[in-house]
C-alpha cells in the first residue's frame, strides 16, 4: 500500500470502493469507448497487413432472468498479430450483429488491414464500409446468400474447369469457438 501512496502521491491513500464506483458512474460511457479504443489502436499501429478479425459473443453469466434482462451480447475487433482487442460494441436489445458491426468499424482505423467476418457480417453495406476504410474483406458466404452463393461457385467451378485455378477445400467444424 505504501508502494501506491508513494507511486500514485496520494497523500490520503488509496481511495476507497465506492468512489471508484461514484467515478465510474459519473462517466460518459461512449466518450470513454472512443477514447479507449483510440488509445489500443495507438498501441497497434505500425502493424502492416494486420488481420482483424470481427466476431460477436454473448457474454458469459449476464443473463438475469430475475430483472428480466436479457444476455449482453458484444462485436469485437481482435487484431492477430498483436493479440489485441482493439475495440467492442454492445449489441442493441432485440437487435443483432449487423447493426453493431457498422458502428464497430467507424470507430478503428483500418487501413492496410484484412478484416475477415462470419457469415453474419456478410453485407453489402459492411464490405462497402471496409472499403471505404482502405481496408480488404475476407466474408463467410453461406447458401442463405442464394444468389451470390450460386455466383461465387460458378465462379469457382469455372476457373476450376478452364486451369485458372486450383481449389482445395478444406472443412473444419469445431463447433462454437
Amino acid at each position: 500500500l505504501s508502494f501506491f501512496k508513494k507511486f500514485l502521491n496520494l497523500p490520503h491513500g488509496v481511495p476507497s470502493h465506492d468512489t471508484f464506483g461514484r467515478v465510474f458512474a459519473a462517466l460518459d460511457t461512449e466518450a470513454f469507448a472512443k477514447s479507449f479504443t483510440a488509445w489500443v489502436q495507438d498501441l497497434a499501429s505500425g502493424v502492416d497487413a494486420n488481420i482483424v478479425a470481427i466476431d460477436g459473443k454473448t457474454m458469459r453469466r449476464t443473463l438475469d432472468k430475475a430483472n428480466e434482462k436479457a444476455a449482453i451480447h458484444l462485436v469485437s475487433a481482435f487484431a492477430q498479430a498483436n493479440q489485441l482487442v482493439l475495440g467492442q460494441v454492445k449489441v442493441d436489445d432485440k437487435s443483432n450483429e449487423i447493426k453493431a458491426i457498422p458502428k464497430l468499424l467507424e470507430q478503428l482505423s483500418l487501413s492496410g488491414a484484412l478484416v475477415t467476418l462470419d457469415a453474419m457480417g456478410c453485407q453489402k453495406t459492411i464490405a462497402n464500409q471496409i472499403i471505404e476504410s482502405d481496408a480488404d474483406y475476407l466474408l463467410r458466404l453461406k447458401g442463405n446468400h442464394d444468389t451470390a452463393f450460386e455466383e461465387v461457385k460458378l465462379a469457382f467451378d469455372y476457373a476450376q474447369t478452364n486451369g485458372g485455378l486450383t481449389l482445395v477445400s478444406d472443412e473444419i467444424d469445431a463447433g462454437h469457438g
